[in-house]
């Protein structure tokens, strides 16, 4: 989107406003942030998201992952939108991403609208929420009042970004670290319910993963069926729905698959054989009883503590005029 939208006496009453709620707020996120001074802010956001989901549904996961690793390095600041040579953006693990059109797009609208206040750190936590949304999943209330960082390295997200042949006991220890427990681990690792992997991030378990073949944890017919997606030796990015059968809407479908061996990421499937982490899948599958538990629900809790990881509010941080700004380190 293109064109001058500067107005100096909205731009000078929309400061006022901004600084005047920033000297009686606390240090924390809260939601209805800019309610006083950026009422239209969530609606933007949304509408955008709306706008370029339509034209390219696959945005949804995309800027879902982009939160969650957000998140997981620097806390949720906005450090993975930053451009630069070394940035996170350029990390192995951050390859597949894809949205940050998306967030550029209603970062412009929104300077537009009310300069210098909303933060892309928000921006991206709310276009989560709606990519969610947009895929048939339960909405949730949002805390805002994230500041973006400035600093982007890609050497930090190893060791902080959960990997897809990490073991069970690894996994946990990640989302330990970032004040997650193991049901948050499992409902937070239940995004992969929309979007896909490229075969070359899985076909390591197809291929003489151990002397006898296949990796043994894969169901044997479904083992068949990737192969032919995924032959040996050929095109490695082509792209494969994580959660077979359902792959566009958000729902338990990706739960029901890994209880049958249907699991596309090693990391996934390891859910299943560990005892503490099976027990949250089957009662995210167990639809009525006591011991079932509403995915949509805990996701929406899940994604409140994901994303207050190590957030900058108050004086900390800056709010960018441009998401991905050049990296300053």
């Amino acid at each position: 989107m293109e064109g001058n939208c500067f107005n100096q006496t909205v731009f000078l009453f929309t400061l006022l406003l901004a600084i005047a709620a920033s000297s009686v707020r606390g240090h924390s996120t809260r939601v209805g942030f800019y309610s006083s001074t950026c009422p239209r802010a969530e609606s933007i956001i949304k509408s955008t998201v709306e706008s370029h989901f339509k034209l390219d549904p696959t945005i949804a996961p995309g800027l879902l992952r982009m939160h969650f690793h957000d998140c997981f390095v620097r806390g949720c600041d906005a450090s993975i939108l930053i451009d630069g040579p070394n940035a996170e953006k350029t990390a192995p693990a951050s390859q597949f991403l894809k949205g940050y059109k998306v967030i550029d797009d209603a970062k412009f609208q929104l300077e537009c609208e009310c300069p210098g206040v909303v933060s892309c750190a928000d921006i991206l936590a709310l276009a989560a929420r709606d990519s969610v949304v947009l895929t048939k999943g339960t909405s949730w209330a949002v805390p805002t009042g994230r500041r973006d960082g400035t600093v982007s390295k890609a050497s930090e997200t190893d060791g902080n970004m959960p990997g897809f042949q990490d073991t069970v006991d690894v996994l946990k220890q990640k989302f330990a670290a970032k004040g997650l427990n193991t049901r948050d681990l499992v409902t937070l690792v239940g995004a992969h319910t929309i979007g896909t992997a490229a075969c070359e991030v899985f076909s390591y378990r197809l291929y003489n993963f151990t002397s006898t073949g296949a990796d043994p944890s894969i169901n044997p017919a479904f083992v068949s069926h990737l192969q032919a997606l995924c032959p040996q030796n050929r095109d490695g990015s082509r792209q494969i729905s994580l959660d077979t059968g359902s792959a566009d809407r958000f729902d338990t479908s990706f739960f029901a698959n890994l209880r049958e061996g249907k699991g596309i990421l090693e990391s996934d499937q390891r859910l299943w054989t560990d005892d503490l982490t099976k027990k949250f899948v089957q009662r995210f599958l167990e639809v009525r009883g006591s011991l079932g538990l509403s995915f949509n629900g805990e996701f929406g809790k899940s994604m409140v503590k994901m994303s207050n990881i190590e957030v900058k509010t108050g004086t900390m941080g800056e709010i960018r005029k441009v998401c991905s700004k050049v990296n300053e380190y």
